[in-house]
């Protein structure tokens, strides 16, 4: 897995402890402890992550270990070899075969966002305990 170009790239080999942000996208193959915020970019988590952290992104994706909550505006993408162990709060969720996760699930439109009384609460939520 190679991340998209025009991403900033944290190796596996790298340890971060805190709190990161940024405005652009991100790769992280490494392990994290804190928070990561990237509200206008992407957070790939790569195979080899160990993410202690809680996430707010517009776009997840994950391959790696994801322990915290998850929020994006737009999309979280679980792939194969992704495990997350924490709430998901997105406006669309993908989980494909193979993919572990454990917690509570939201999707709405008013994680991204989008215009409130468009739809009533239950309309606008769909909430999931996967385990």
């Amino acid at each position: 897995m190679k991340p998209a170009e025009g991403s900033t790239f944290i190796g596996r080999s790298v340890t971060i402890r805190g709190e990161l942000s940024g405005k652009e996208d991100l790769y992280m193959d490494g392990t994290v402890e804190g928070t990561i915020t990237l509200p206008e970019g992407r957070l790939t988590v790569g195979p080899n992550a160990r993410v202690l952290a809680d996430l707010d992104a517009r776009d997840v994706v994950i391959y790696g270990l994801v322990e915290g909550s998850i929020r994006a505006a737009g999309r979280v993408e679980l792939r194969e070899s992704g495990v997350v162990k924490g709430d998901i709060v997105a406006e669309r969720l993908s989980i494909e075969e193979n993919a572990s996760m454990k917690g509570k699930v939201e999707l709405s439109e008013v994680a991204a966002g989008a215009g409130a009384g468009k739809r009533s609460s239950a309309d606008e939520s769909a909430n999931a305990s996967l385990a």
